[in-house]
């Protein structure tokens, strides 16, 4: 049977970061571990699955010895927030009397919720929720997620779709899903959806390119002609240094003897020459 692996679990630690940060002792890690689900279980009841529907998809803990930080991650901040901060007030004190510690909250806006795959899958629970077309709501998503600026998207619906007696799965694939590539950021998301007539399950995978793109690319742009060796036939003598008027003049009564010598040479080559002409001639 096919083995499948979340994406996010496959690149946690090598693509993408912890969403749990902390250390505990043996003794303190499975109450530390309880206290952070409870916390994402809490916010995801409260602000996603009820109204306001603030689009929450990812919740970040991070822990020190006194406090807890709680990172919402949402595409609509404002609502998390409220009027002059009311709301994340609440939250904080709610959070506080569930875990018995000091908590910070802090919001983060997502700028392009197109792209999530959380907020994706969300959406359309949300609109099989109201019986809308399960192939038009897909295909919609589908083609505004690529008109987004995703490279690739996969949606997977499971469940009695439309009310019928038997289950069975739709699955829509635009673009490339590369699941294998660890450089490949691929966004993973799952909704349940509660219907009169059973439960459905919505899957969405999302390929937003590689994360290595621009340092790969500028090592690949490198000129060729660096690496090129230089034949010894290309290879010029270093011309001679300039001398100085010093030096030229120190080296001139050399070159002048030396020139002295050579005329010198020559005048006695040429009357040898003639010397042996006129002995020719006589004989």
């Amino acid at each position: 049977m096919g083995q499948k692996v979340s994406p996010i679990g496959f690149r946690t630690g090598i693509t993408r970061g912890w969403r749990s940060r902390w250390f505990a002792p043996k003794s303190n890690y499975g109450e530390f571990l309880v206290e952070d689900w409870k916390i994402r279980d809490f916010i995801d009841k409260r602000l996603n699955r009820q109204p306001p529907y603030a689009g929450i998809s990812n919740i970040e803990i991070e822990r020190s010895r006194e406090e807890v930080k709680v990172t919402i991650h949402t595409a609509r901040p404002g609502l998390v927030i409220g009027p002059r901060g009311a709301e994340v007030e609440k939250l904080k004190d709610a959070l506080e009397d569930l875990c018995n510690r000091r908590v910070s909250v802090d919001v983060v806006e997502i700028t392009k919720p197109e792209l999530d795959a959380q907020l994706t899958a969300s959406i359309i629970a949300e609109q099989l929720k109201r019986r809308a077309s399960f192939r038009r709501a897909i295909k919609q998503r589908c083609e505004m997620i690529m008109q987004a600026g995703a490279k690739g998207v996969k949606i997977e619906v499971s469940g009695r779709l439309g009310g019928a007696e038997m289950r069975r799965t739709v699955k829509v694939i635009m673009g490339s899903i590369p699941l294998h590539t660890l450089d490949a950021d691929v966004d993973y998301g799952f909704a349940p959806c509660i219907t009169t007539y059973g439960a459905l399950g919505i899957k969405v995978w999302i390929y937003r390119g590689l994360i290595q793109k621009e340092k790969a690319g500028s090592q690949n742009s490198s000129p060729r002609s660096a690496t090129n060796k230089t034949t010894p036939a290309d290879v010029k003598p270093a011309s001679k240094p300039a001398l100085s008027t010093g030096e030229a003049n120190k080296s001139s009564p050399s070159n002048s003897n030396q020139t002295t010598s050579n005329n010198n040479q020559t005048t006695q080559v040429s009357e040898k020459s003639h010397q042996e002409n006129q002995s020719d001639g006589e004989g």
